[in-house]
């Protein structure tokens, strides 16, 4: 059945233009100018899909504060992103196939308008919480409109790379919006931001009205136990990202967040038992359990760990050393430039035959650049940090896309009723290995900084005559301002306390950057025998797909 829509005009599609996909635009023959701007659009599209969540990560601390919200307050505001955008791309998904591209489109234009319009009231906590919970679905919503764009500005044989420049771009937004959130919240009014999203997501809804997307085809989708499933796998995921993020803030020791992972292994558990016992399921749990497919989701889940070391690592100890996002200006354009490259290069070079390659160049930069990072200390500032956090960028994105690209050709080459195992897939184990990530290397650093601390700690004695003249050295700085010498002398023993907190934490972001260093030499060392291994005996790990689906291409052209 075709989604109707003014704009087809009642023209015919040819037969090489019907779309590929139920729930995707048609692939009309464009005029060139309209080809450059679907192609405009999609790029718009792209990077604002990404910029949403960027701009939330860049300004969080100038959120709290803005709000005047406790730790605990802001990680909540994360949750409700991560909770909504985890896993909404699965019923995104089915909506389209089962409602069109159009009203899909609405839906996400919607989404982007309600998520920034309530921000501009400065409305408070609440408020700000159902705005970062639309807003992790309009930026699910973005990144796939984005790359339907993409595909319609390009030509046919080219439109793969359509998908992985929607996914570089929204990449590329995250420092982006780095970058330049200083200048937003110049003298803290953080309106600015609020103003600047707002006016953003009225050009992306004008640009998709102005130019809308073919329309497509649709075909019944939902059927009443996914009523049942989603629900149950939606609040799992709620609980997991809850876990995840208040954890690291609360300590993992707090009671109710052992309830909270027990209920999301429950949910999760039961949402995939009942996938895996349908006739008709919307999760292909067998194949998602599959020995290739686990070995694809863990390595995309370990390389988002192992990447965690930018935003967490290097962007932990510069905060620690007293650098704020004023003075990392340059260090995030480095980054976004450097991710540019990763894009262009993974385009130019990517081979479908040997997507492994890719993966292990970016685990060689990984470990490279965390072993050189271990260096790093109270004097540190953001240009020692300038090559190896580019080759961290370059390696992000580098990694995604040839991951991203293995598991869409792996459900391909099995029909197109596996793309949303694929999607769901792929998306949870980069939203999640993200979080988890973060979570533990906040937790190593937390426990490698005590027993620092405490190594430290039996080091200063009063009786040590250098200790007792650190301490008479920060005191005098009090001199002017204190007439008490017993206030003095405590004043500067607390400045040495801190500046030994200091130094342990240096020394155990400085463990952490090495553990990163060896768990991504080991992944290295065991993805490079295999790659050798297959290349002597002449395997190549994707010929069965690809031969799968050039018959279901050739198929479907007949």
């Amino acid at each position: 059945m075709t989604d109707a829509t003014p704009s087809s005009g009642g023209y015919v599609f040819k037969p090489h233009e019907r779309p590929f996909l139920a729930g995707s635009p048609a692939n009309p023959d464009h005029p060139t100018r309209r080809k450059a701007g679907y192609l405009l659009i999609g790029i718009y599209l792209a990077v604002l899909g990404g910029f949403q969540n960027g701009l939330l990560l860049a300004n969080l601390t100038s959120l709290q504060g803005h709000l005047a919200l406790t730790p605990v307050e802001s990680g909540w505001v994360t949750v409700a992103y991560n909770m909504t955008n985890a896993c909404m791309s699965i019923l995104l998904f089915k909506m389209r196939q089962q409602f069109g591209i159009q009203r899909f489109v609405r839906v996400a234009m919607g989404a982007l308008l309600l998520a920034n319009f309530v921000q501009l009231f400065d409305a408070g906590y609440q408020i700000e919480l159902v705005s970062r919970g639309i807003s992790g679905i309009a930026a699910s919503c973005l990144s796939t409109l984005g790359i339907y764009y993409l595909m319609q500005g390009l030509p046919p044989k080219a439109r793969i790379a359509g998908v992985l420049i929607g996914l570089g771009l929204s990449q590329i937004a995250l420092p982006l919006a780095r970058a330049i959130s200083p200048a937003l919240v110049a003298g803290g009014d953080i309106t600015h931001l609020f103003d600047l999203q707002f006016a953003l997501s009225l050009v992306a809804f004008g640009s998709v009205f102005i130019l809308p997307l073919p329309p497509g085809e649709i075909e019944k989708a939902f059927e009443k136990l996914d009523l049942v499933t989603f629900p149950l796998l939606a609040t799992g995921m709620a609980l997991l990202c809850t876990f995840l993020v208040q954890g690291r803030i609360q300590w993992w020791t707090t009671p109710w967040l052992g309830w909270a992972l027990a209920g999301a292994m429950v949910m999760i558990g039961a949402a995939f038992l009942i996938e895996h016992n349908r006739a008709n399921p919307m999760l292909h749990t067998r194949w998602m359990t599959s020995k290739n497919i686990l070995i694809f989701a863990v390595t995309g889940a370990l390389m988002r760990v192992l990447l965690s070391e930018q935003g967490f690592g290097a962007g932990g100890l510069l905060a620690t050393v007293g650098m704020i996002n004023d003075q990392l200006v340059t260090y995030y354009w480095i980054i976004t430039g450097a991710t540019l490259l990763g894009l262009v290069v993974l385009i130019v070079r990517l081979d479908v035959s040997d997507l492994q390659r890719p993966l292990l160049v970016a685990l060689a930069l990984i470990a490279v650049a965390a072993f050189i990072d271990t260096r790093a200390g109270l004097l540190s500032r953001p240009e020692n940090f300038y090559w190896t956090q580019a080759m961290m960028a370059f390696a992000a994105i580098y990694f995604i896309g040839s991951a991203m690209m293995e598991g869409l050709l792996r459900a391909l080459a099995r029909g197109m009723d596996y793309i949303i195992s694929f999607i769901a897939v792929f998306s949870l184990s980069q939203t999640l290995g993200g979080l988890a990530g973060v979570a533990g290397l906040a937790a190593f650093q937390t426990i490698r900084t005590k027993v620092h601390l405490m190594e430290i700690g039996r080091e200063l004695s009063l009786t040590d005559p250098a200790v007792a003249q650190a301490i008479q050295q920060r005191a005098a700085a009090y001199n002017a301002t204190m007439a008490d010498p017993v206030l003095r002398q405590a004043s500067g023993a607390g400045q040495l306390i801190q500046q030994a907190g200091r130094d342990a934490a240096i020394l155990a972001f400085n463990d952490m950057f090495f553990l990163i260093g060896v768990i991504a030499s080991i992944a290295f060392a065991v993805l490079l025998a295999n790659w050798l291994y297959n290349r002597a005996r002449g395997i190549k790990p994707l010929a069965k797909e690809l031969e799968a689906l050039a018959a279901i291409m050739g198929g479907a052209k007949e």
